[in-house]
């Protein structure tokens, strides 16, 4: 068996909930006020797609800065489509790396690539859930 990771999650108040990692960083997660929470923190769901672009985001810098490519801004956007049932599981997701810089297009594409299909393990724990996944990028 490999790393394992752990998380502690308690409860603030109604449905709004904060997980923190063993070093003690905090993430907050609430529900809609229609749903009985305080809308005061992401959703969880939110939390999963943050998790691919955060991957994702992490790889793909490094291997910029390995092929010495300048980096001046960096944004990633990410769109899920979720079925219409319960659970309201994705099944399409589109992510989009933006970089302004000193940075050759087709070198973001291999990073971005690499990243989809070698790096990423959220990507790779989301594809073998069978959900699509869709990479783009672009240098502006």
């Amino acid at each position: 068996m490999g790393n394992t990771v752990k998380i502690n999650l308690r409860r603030v108040n109604e449905l709004q909930l904060e997980a923190t990692n063993t070093l003690g960083r905090r993430i907050v997660m609430d529900a809609p006020v229609a749903h009985g929470g305080t809308d005061e923190g992401v959703r969880p769901i939110e939390v999963l797609l943050m998790s691919l672009a955060g991957c994702a985001s992490v790889d793909v810098l490094t291997i910029l800065t390995k092929q010495r490519q300048i980096v001046n801004d960096y944004q990633v956007s990410v769109e899920g489509d979720r079925i219409d049932a319960v659970p309201a599981v994705f099944e399409a997701i589109r992510i989009h790396f933006q970089v302004r810089g000193d940075v050759e297009a087709y070198k973001l594409a291999e990073a971005v690539k690499l990243s989809a299909e070698k790096y990423c393990s959220v990507a790779a724990m989301l594809t073998a859930a069978g959900i699509q996944l869709t990479w783009t990028s672009a240098v502006v």
